[in-house]
């Protein structure tokens, strides 16, 4: 019989290693009888504490794993094996993954937002993988620079600007300097984008939701994040097919993405397209999102589609 999970993912995390690099891996046994294999990939600015609600979530119909990704969570970065965090350097671990874990299986993909973008370079450069793929969801995920609500100038602003930040003076003033609770609760009060993403935080949960981006910050790779943002504000995942239908979830409310021009680039590289809405007034919810907070991300139709098996 399937078990009850614990209210703690401390219970189903394991070291992960992997081309030489470390980190960690959570893999949570299905609540149900369901047998389906979800391969859960996180966005950016995340470890694996930070999608836990969705987990559970998503443990209602199959077992989950959810790996770190390089240079977010507290794993090593590219760096220390002498790449770049580049999308394709990303698509090429998950592409290792993927054979390494379900070498005799089917898998089902979710992927977050820039998690999404990873998994669809990883299906672009490695086309025989779609064979072992049953279901591929996006959620609030993107495929073009064209799908960022921004005007041009501000995104080319915001390319250069990561890439600076991602220069390794500046990338260890910012880890010396700016990644602690102080200057983080400073910036989040004062930056628009920083309260744009605490819209759905109240006054009492700000503290704890602070403490948290603490955590997510320190955790995180800072030349791995800055880079990584730089590369995605100047993606193009179009330029080649994939033999599979896209489930999308979209963001009622989404601050970054344009989600009818999303809809047109996934048509360009997807067999078809299935969007569901999330009633969300943030790209995603927050942070300290549990179980039912985080639920508005498997909207119904795509729920009726994960029971399928």
């Amino acid at each position: 019989m399937p078990k009850t999970p614990s209210k703690t993912p401390a219970d189903y995390i394991a070291p992960l290693n992997i081309n030489g690099l470390e980190g960690r891996m959570l893999h949570v046994p299905a609540t149900t009888k369901r047998d389906r294999e979800i391969l859960l990939i996180y966005g950016h600015h995340a470890m694996i504490e930070r999608w836990w609600g969705l987990v559970e979530n998503l443990g209602e119909y199959g077992t989950v794993t959810m790996p770190d990704l390089p240079g977010f969570g507290g794993m090593d970065s590219f760096y220390t094996i002498g790449r770049r965090p580049t999308i394709d350097a990303f698509a090429d671990y998950l592409a290792a993954l993927i054979k390494l874990r379900y070498k005799r299986k089917r898998v089902t993909i979710v992927g977050i937002s820039f998690g999404f973008v990873v998994a669809t370079r990883m299906l672009q450069k490695y086309p025989e993988l779609t064979k072992k793929v049953d279901l591929l969801v996006s959620i609030v995920g993107f495929m073009h620079k064209d799908d960022f609500v921004y005007p041009p100038r501000t995104r080319r602003f915001y390319i250069h600007a990561t890439r600076f930040f991602a220069t390794r003076p500046f990338a260890v003033f910012i880890r010396r300097c700016c990644l602690n609770g102080p200057v983080l609760r400073t910036l989040y009060s004062k930056l628009p984008n920083s309260k744009r993403r605490m819209i759905e935080v109240t006054p009492e949960e700000f503290s704890a939701t602070m403490d948290f981006e603490v955590q997510l910050w320190q955790a995180n790779d800072v030349r791995t994040h800055w880079l990584t943002s730089s590369e995605f504000l100047n993606v193009d995942n179009c330029t080649k097919k994939i033999d599979l239908p896209i489930y999308h979830v979209i963001s009622e409310e989404d601050h970054y993405f344009d989600n009818e021009i999303v809809k047109q680039h996934m048509l360009i590289v997807f067999k078809s397209y299935h969007k569901y809405v999330a009633r969300s007034k943030a790209h995603t919810p927050s942070i300290l999102a549990d179980k039912k907070a985080m639920s508005v991300l498997l909207p119904s139709g795509l729920r009726r589609v994960l029971a399928k098996r």
